[in-house]
């Protein structure tokens, strides 16, 4: 890739991110195949009741998507059709962090994050909270995959009203 003495270093680190991300692109899509389905839509958890209403809750805030273990596997499955899973993944790192009483496992923990996604150049070098809160946030709850879920959310909610 980068030969020669007259190449600029930075030209071999962009050289370097290229290939990464083209790298990236590969190693997804066998995992997008299988958190998506053949429509190539999100497919809703098998907790049919509970989903309804907990798909519907996640346009409220950040957070009500953040306690729902099945919000948290939807906005993943969307942050990877992105490329920036890392983001969701640095910050559940850090929240299990937090939940860490064992010094050792801290410091282990603390550890492999620095080295995973907060030192310069780390392999999954990730933005804050914030960043996906003001940004892959909204275009979660604008993507299709959430719309779809929603609209099932709400005719079961609607059926479910109907029959009671």
């Amino acid at each position: 890739m980068c030969q020669g003495l007259a190449e600029l270093p930075i030209a071999c680190l962009e050289r370097a991110k290229e290939f990464k991300t083209r790298l990236g692109i590969l190693l997804h899509k066998s995992e997008l195949a299988h958190g998506i389905g053949a429509a190539g839509k999100l497919q809703l958890g098998s907790r049919r009741r509970d989903s309804s209403r907990e798909v519907l809750e996640w346009r409220e805030s950040f957070d009500q998507l953040l306690k729902s273990k099945n919000g948290v596997t939807a906005f993943h499955t969307f942050l990877k059709t992105e490329f920036s899973e890392e983001n969701l993944d640095f910050w559940l790192a850090c929240e299990d962090f937090k939940k860490t009483r064992s010094k050792t496992k801290l410091a282990s923990k603390a550890n492999r994050i620095f080295e995973e996604f907060v030192q310069s150049e780390a392999p999954r070098e990730a933005k804050t909270r914030t960043l996906m809160e003001k940004d892959s946030y909204p275009r979660f709850l604008k993507s299709a995959s959430y719309q779809d879920m929603t609209k099932q959310a709400t005719s079961r909610s609607i059926n479910k009203r109907l029959h009671t």
